[in-house]
């Protein structure tokens, strides 16, 4: 499946492909376009829109667009849990103090962005730092008593309001949660 969003990649259309890659979709092919672009090229090539205006997965309601789709999809992992408030203090102007890792992370997403290269190029360099941000918060979730004053929250919580990642997995119907592909 294609995912589409906007071009000149910063925090969460890199952090959102690694997600959509490890959890969502590990076929996913990400397309980046001019802004203008993203939702007509969604709608003729069937694609899904995220972190764009109008967008199926975009920031709503205070949450990133990573926050969004780690709750559309019912990602019930700690750990993403804990990387999403990382995410979301990075992409977030006015919450860039959700963590103490966040402005390390939008100073990350800064460099690749200064370097000026294409695209897809910045995406396969940049989702390797992802891989390590989720290894470091996987650490941290094993040693819970350090996870809950990182996130802000308690483990398992993702949303700045501190709305619980729920878990489908033990619905009738529901999307059970994936681990992540390597």
């Amino acid at each position: 499946m294609q995912w589409v969003t906007r071009e000149h990649p910063k925090t969460d259309r890199i952090a959102c492909p690694w997600l959509i890659r490890k959890f969502i979709d590990p076929d996913a092919v990400i397309v980046y376009v001019p802004r203008d672009e993203v939702l007509s090229y969604a709608e003729k090539n069937g694609a899904v829109s995220f972190d764009a205006p109008g967008a199926r997965y975009t920031h709503r309601d205070g949450l990133c667009s990573f926050e969004v789709l780690v709750e559309e999809y019912e990602i019930g992992d700690e750990a993403v849990g804990l990387m999403a408030r990382v995410v979301h203090g990075a992409d977030v102007a006015e919450d860039h103090d959700a963590t103490p890792q966040s402005p390390g992370l939008l100073a990350i997403a800064d460099g690749f962005a200064a370097l000026e290269m294409p695209d897809d190029e910045q995406l396969r360099l940049e989702l390797p730092v992802y891989d390590a941000l989720y290894a470091w918060c996987q650490e941290q979730v094993r040693s819970s008593s350090v996870a809950a004053p990182l996130a802000g929250a308690r483990p398992g919580t993702c949303a700045k309001q501190g709305g619980r990642i729920r878990s489908s997995a033990h619905r009738p119907g529901g999307r059970a949660n994936r681990a992540p592909q390597r």
